[in-house]
Formats: C-alpha cells, structure tokens, sequence
C-alpha cells in the first residue's frame, strides 16, 4: 500500500488532555458527543488517505481480532516446524550477557521461585539455580516438568526495560535487566496445544512484532490508536512522582548508585521507574479515568469516574482510534471485552473474572466516557467466559470488525493465568468462528498484546520511538488463508490496523504514517497488511 503524504496529527486545543473537569455523566455524554463531531471533521481534515486496496480485499466482509497476553515467539513457538524458532539462532543470540556487557557464566536464578505463589508443589528459587546461559523449556520432563495448566512466574514487562533488554537488536540482555532472574529464558513445548493444530491448519506470521516497546497497557494503546497516550502538565499533577528518570540518549532508565552490578546479585535498581517518560507520554500502566478503573472514584465524587487525583490515573485522551476512524465510515464495530459487565455490576471482588483494567483501551479516551452513546454501542460484553461473544457468532451477528479480549484468568499472562486454559478457550471461539453464518467471508487474527517480558532471537524492525518491540505469535485465520503456510513477512500490532483501514477505505491514523516513514528512513522492509498470508484472488 502507497500512503499518502501525511498530515500532522489532531489534538483541538480546546479538548485537550488535561483540560477535562466534568462531574456528571451528562455533562461527560455532551462533552464526548461534541468531541465525536470535532473528531470526525479532523479525521477527515489531518489524516493521511488510504492507497489503492490489495485486490480482492473486499471478498474479506468480517474481521475479528483476539487479543492474547505476554507471550513472546519463541516461547510458544520456537520449535513450530518451518518457522524462524530457537532451533534456527545463531550462538550468539542465544547467550545472555551481563550489566557490565560480559557473557554470563550461568543464568541467575529464578528470583522467588519459576511458579507463581499459591501453586503446588512449587518450583522454588534453589530449584532453578545454575542453569546454563542458554533458552529452557519449562515443561520438559528433563527439567522441570512444569504442564502448560500451571501459573508460572510474572516478569516485568516495561516500555524501558523492553528497549535495554533488546539492546540493539541483539536480543542478548534480557536477563540483565529482569525482575525475574533466568525466567525471561523460559519456553514450553506448546506443540500439543489447540492453538499449534490451528497454527499448523492456517498461516502462522513468525515475524509479527508487537506494536509499542513494554507492557500490556501500551500495546493496547497501540491496536486501537497506534499512539502514546499523553498526561499534560504531568508535571504539575498527581502523577509527578511516576515521571521516568532516563540516560542522555532517553531510550534507557538511569541506575540508581545502589543497583547491583551483576543480575546473578539481584534485581536492577533504577533513579526512578515511573509510568511516564520526561515529556509526559505514557508507557506503563495507567488507569482508566473512567469506570471500571483500578482506581476508584473520588469520596464523595462521580460514581462513573475514577478519581483523577490519584497518580496512576490517565486523564481522558482525545486521540483518533480506530474506532472513530470505522464510525466515520459508518463501518460497524465493537470491542467485546470478558466480564466487563460483571465487572461494572460487581466490581473485580470475585477472583474468577480477574478483569484487567488497562486492557481496555477505549476506556481512557472521551469518545466513550460514560453516558454516551457510542459506549453502549461499541463497548461490549464478552460474557463470563465469552458466553454474548460466542452468541454473536453463532447467530452470525458479529459486526464488520470485532475485537476480542478474553477475561483474565483466560488470557495467558504469566502471573495469573496459566497457558492451556488460555489456548484452548481461543482454540473454541476459533471453532466457533469457523461455524458461524459469517465464515465465508471473514478474517481472524490471534495475536498477543507483548512479549511479557520474555525473551526471543528475532531482531525488531528498527522504528520510530515508540516500537516495534519483541516479536510475538500471530496465527492468521480465514477460509482465504493459505493453509499450512508460515508467512515470513515483517508485520506489527499496526498491520492489524492496516488492514482494516485498507478494507473499509478509511482514512489513516497519524501513528501508521510515522511508524512506515521510521521504518523506510532506517531502511527496513515495509510492515505488511496481513494478505501476504492470503489468497484473495
């Protein structure tokens, strides 16, 4: 696709980030009804135009997007036959190095222990000592003999600590500047999953990467804006405590004097590793400003609202996304989230839904603050379980594009989910997709959000600040798939958003436009659009 020259992204000074002090939903609804106006005349203003659409693009009518968690390539599918996986990196690519750039002598341990806490019998931190400086595979039976059903372990994965642990593209320090010892090493043999039976029926991208650098809150960020949202005036706010403190070059954290040296002592020590970076963008975890958040309302304030002098959380972004982008053209859209009703009727008490947050990336922007109308009709009840996603598709009344995040504890984050009940609740909607009235005629991408802080030996494509990052799974599903294939092109979480914009015409969000001008300016290939898996013809 040729894109058009770009224009400068769109912020109305009067809208912007910071200046949002509304305390009834109707004033929210009026306000986030006025900005839909201002939103789509700017679209149509600012933002670039699509080029001409591949051919047969159009024989594609549905598009559905399942939106997995922290998992990296390699670490699920490092050994899929016919793939770039672990088997196929070179030496050096496999060796972690130290703080000091030196080539560990052995991986630290895993700190507290491999599995999360609660699981029983556990793999302790004595367990997991003196491993060799090389990838390990959790649940082999000649080591650990960890299955799939168990929660292991979290990581940190950070929009800082992700660009030190690439380093270059040499992929070599993932160790080093880990919360988690020789975790960020892990893999699994997933080749009896439900997910590697569909991988192997379908296309299977092993050079997909995901959007942004860093963790779940970001990438969101990135599959429906491909943006970094903004706090003005951070700095004078609540949030000026969370305000990152990085070296000359701004792509790293500054150490703290009292870190340790080497990652065989202990955790990186940093000056401060906040939520945003010195010019006030967000890149770890913020919460929504409005409900369900993790932060709770102001005493005394709007039910509706978080309280917005809490530090982590996010003010209203104003933002094009995908979504405003699809509604200016009247193309039909939602975002079917795991228990969002639950958790909106309940709150996150029980711990069966596990609802995360920062995953639901509409929920920070003012086009769909409470009361408006574009919240009810966008975003959707996933079910329990997925039960008002699965009706949908079977009754065939899915809408031209959909989004998909499963509830937690079904989602795979290390941490706490585990791995196969994650993969086999995507491997059923999958099957239930492949039923539905609407098949015929319909794109499915799987994907995951980040790497999680694991590690993999594919060098990124070198872009612009924010990304891309790790290289993660994408599984490509369609009855215009090429069957059994791997598809080697270069993609990201944006190629997603590519697509889309090239199959319903829409106009092109300004963070594509970056991120391709980056990209071409670095002389990489160019990120695709998903149909080198397809056969449209």
């Amino acid at each position: 696709m040729a894109i058009a020259k770009a224009r400068r992204s769109w912020c109305h000074p009067a809208l912007h980030q910071g200046g949002m002090t509304m305390k009834r939903s109707h004033g929210l609804a009026l306000f986030s009804s006025t900005l839909v106006l201002f939103a789509a005349s700017a679209a149509s203003a600012f933002a670039a135009q699509p080029g001409d659409p591949p051919d047969g693009i159009t024989k594609i009518e549905t598009v559905v997007v399942i939106f997995a968690e922290n998992r990296a390539f390699d670490n699920l599918y490092g050994h899929f036959p016919g793939a770039e996986g672990i088997d196929k990196a070179s030496q050096e690519s496999l060796q972690q190095r130290d703080r000091d750039g030196s080539v560990l002598s052995e991986l630290p341990p895993v700190w507290d222990g491999l599995t999360a806490k609660g699981v029983t019998p556990p793999v302790t931190q004595a367990m997991t000592e003196h491993l060799p400086n090389a990838p390990f595979t959790v649940n082999d039976a000649k080591g650990f003999n960890v299955p799939l059903s168990v929660t292991t372990h979290d990581l940190w994965h950070r929009y800082y600590q992700n660009q030190m642990q690439i380093n270059g593209g040499k992929n070599d320090m993932f160790v080093a500047w880990a919360d988690s010892g020789a975790m960020p090493m892990s893999n699994w043999d997933a080749s009896k999953t439900d997910m590697w039976a569909v991988a192997q029926k379908y296309v299977l991208a092993d050079h997909f990467f995901m959007g942004g650098f860093g963790g779940s809150f970001f990438n969101h960020q990135w599959l429906i804006c491909a943006c970094a949202p903004y706090y003005a005036d951070a700095d004078k706010s609540p949030a000026k405590p969370s305000i990152s403190v990085t070296d000359d070059n701004g792509t790293a954290l500054k150490i703290a004097d009292n870190s340790p040296k080497s990652a065989r002592d202990g955790i990186p020590k940093f000056v401060s590793d906040g939520n945003l970076t010195p010019d006030f963008h967000a890149v770890n975890t913020m919460q929504p400003p409005y409900q369900p958040s993790g932060t709770d309302p102001a005493p005394g304030g709007d039910p509706l609202l978080a309280d917005p002098a809490k530090p982590t959380t996010l003010p209203p972004q104003t933002e094009p996304t995908i979504g405003d982008m699809l509604s200016l053209k009247h193309i039909t859209w939602a975002w079917y989230s795991g228990a969002w009703q639950y958790t909106l009727d309940h709150g996150n008490k029980s711990p069966v839904p596990n609802f995360q947050y920062h995953h639901q990336p509409f929920n920070y922007y003012a086009n769909y603050a409470p009361g408006t109308e574009a919240r009810r009709e966008h975003l959707r009840d996933g079910g329990l379980g997925g039960v008002s996603f699965i009706q949908a598709i079977d009754d065939g009344a899915l809408p031209q594009v959909s989004f998909y995040k499963p509830q937690g504890n079904l989602n795979e984050h290390s941490g706490y989910a585990d791995i196969e009940a994650g993969d086999r609740h995507i491997a059923d909607v999958v099957a239930h997709l492949e039923k539905s009235p609407q098949w015929p005629h319909m794109l499915v991408v799987v994907t995951y959000d980040e790497n999680g802080g694991i590690w993999d030996h594919v060098p990124p494509p070198k872009g612009d600040r924010w990304g891309p990052g790790t290289r993660v799974p994408a599984i490509i599903v369609s009855p215009f798939a090429k069957h059994g294939y791997v598809d080697q092109s270069p993609y990201d979480t944006t190629s997603i958003l590519r697509f889309i914009t090239e199959r319903f015409e829409l106009p092109v969000l300004h963070g594509i436009v970056v991120r391709d001008r980056a990209v071409a300016a670095h002389g990489e290939p160019p990120l695709g659009d998903l149909t080198a898996g397809l056969d449209l013809k």
